[in-house]
């Protein structure tokens, strides 16, 4: 009796790889979108956390004409202070703002702070305008904006690092790179970096009937 050999050439066993193929490519897709999908998600993130950086920034730009006017009315032969209060606002005005001009733009609110640093620096050497209540309602807006804007900073910061990871790790890289997703850039201004200090009010004087 003659040996019969079997046929394992069957359209079953030549699907079987195919079919995994198949699988393992779709598999390859559908991690790119949903990678992809992630950066576009974390680009819309930083355009939206940066909007409240600038909108805080301008509150702050708004606020500076009426402290210096107040501070001038108690303090006008400190021109030089008042002065350099002035040009830094002019210079965080015009500041580029593109996604590339981080750097420049958080040096300039900077030098800003700064010199707003320097009228509650002299702000000490005149009690009348200590206890003078529109100059007193400023310094309160101005510590309410830069609360908001150090909010808004530690959230603009933490988006970028989340991009950033996303962009620097393996296999996320890859698409990162395919679609030219371009890395996010920190907005530097540091809690001491604050344009408001605390001042000293002196003690609270006593209630009608202490």
């Amino acid at each position: 009796m003659e040996p019969q050999w079997i046929n394992i050439s069957t359209p079953e066993l030549h699907m079987f790889p195919m079919g995994w193929l198949l699988f393992a490519a779709l598999a390859v897709v559908a991690y790119g979108v949903i990678t992809f999908n992630r950066f576009i998600g974390l680009r819309q993130r930083l355009a939206n956390a940066f909007s409240d950086i600038d909108v805080q920034l301008k509150r702050r730009w708004d606020l500076v004409p009426a402290l210096v006017e107040t501070v001038r009315g108690y303090a006008g032969h400190e021109n030089e202070v008042l002065t350099a209060v002035v040009a830094a606002r002019s210079a965080a005005m015009g500041a580029p703002d593109g996604p590339d001009d981080l750097p420049q733009r958080s040096a300039k609110e900077a030098g800003l702070a700064t010199a707003l640093r320097g009228i509650f620096v002299l702000v000490e050497d005149y009690p009348a305008l200590k206890a003078d209540t529109n100059f007193l309602e400023l310094h309160r807006g101005l510590v309410d904006i830069e609360d908001d804007l150090q909010n808004a900073r530690r959230y603009h910061n933490a988006v970028v690092r989340d991009l950033n990871t996303l962009r620097e790790k393996f296999p996320s890289s890859l698409i990162g790179r395919a679609a030219g997703i371009a890395a996010g850039v920190f907005f530097q201004l540091d809690d001491e970096q604050r344009a408001a200090p605390a001042i000293d009010l002196g003690p609270t004087p006593p209630r009608p009937g202490d």
